[in-house]
């Protein structure tokens, strides 16, 4: 991922291994289209703040693709652990070095960030009847039901399916493109769209003081904000957005 208008000025050792790469624009849009089994080289020589914010969505959304920086010596003063990537390596490094590094990365992949993405899943409980337990909202995954404080929740099918998936995953933003392929699955031809009018409906029917439980991450995607405490709910209600994401 780059800024450059000349991606190959970026890491030129890359262009003379054998590897295939693929050039992506420095921005969240990117993350649903990288390919599986990808090795992220990340540009950060002259935006390392926008790199490092990279880094935490790529964590939030539960990606497990490792992260290779690519900095300036400078850059070097500013990088740490909290930044969850596999390793770092100088724009000018020697196609050896960075043949050395990708063979490594590929070998132990990215532990910070596989920790990030199942550190976040403790917090939906299902029992043994079926039920995920979420403070008063309870799913009954054998029933295909859902209530709230006792009270049942009226939910269409695919919105209980959605609802069910978001809880199953507590904390961790889903895009658009991965609920449909989650929820709705890969016969379906319909547009991402349809995730954002389902959203609306299951914060609608949650109601006005539980619908902050559903949060949008802006130009990402959407997560299930577990109501731990009411401190904690309250942090998640302003966090949360309540417009579709936009295109």
């Amino acid at each position: 991922m780059t800024f450059a208008s000349n991606p190959a000025s970026v890491l030129p050792s890359l262009a003379l291994l054998s590897h295939r790469v693929r050039v992506l624009p420095m921005d969240a849009a990117s993350l649903v289209k990288m390919p599986e089994n990808t090795i992220l080289f990340l540009d950060a020589r002259d935006d390392l703040a926008t790199a490092k914010t990279l880094c935490n969505l790529i964590h939030a959304s539960g990606l497990s693709t490792p992260i290779v920086l690519i900095l300036t010596e400078g850059g070097f003063t500013v990088v740490n652990s909290q930044w969850g990537i596999a390793d770092v390596v100088v724009s000018t490094a020697s196609p050896a070095e960075v043949e050395g590094r990708l063979r490594l990365v590929s070998e132990r992949g990215n532990s910070p960030t596989a920790a990030a993405s199942t550190g976040s899943g403790d917090k939906g409980v299902t029992t043994e009847d079926g039920q995920i337990r979420s403070g008063d909202l309870i799913v009954d995954t054998n029933g295909y039901t859902a209530s709230l404080h006792g009270r049942p929740i009226d939910l269409a099918y695919k919105e209980f399916e959605l609802l069910k998936y978001l809880v199953q995953h507590p904390g961790r933003v889903f895009t658009r493109a991965q609920l449909l392929q989650e929820v709705w699955g890969y016969d379906y031809y319909g547009g991402t769209r349809t995730v954002d009018v389902h959203i609306r409906r299951l914060r609608a029917k949650l109601g006005g003081e539980y619908e902050h439980l559903i949060g949008t991450v802006r130009n990402v995607g959407y997560r299930f904000d577990p109501p731990d405490d009411e401190a904690e709910e309250s942090a998640a209600k302003n966090a949360a957005k309540h417009s579709p994401l936009d295109e």
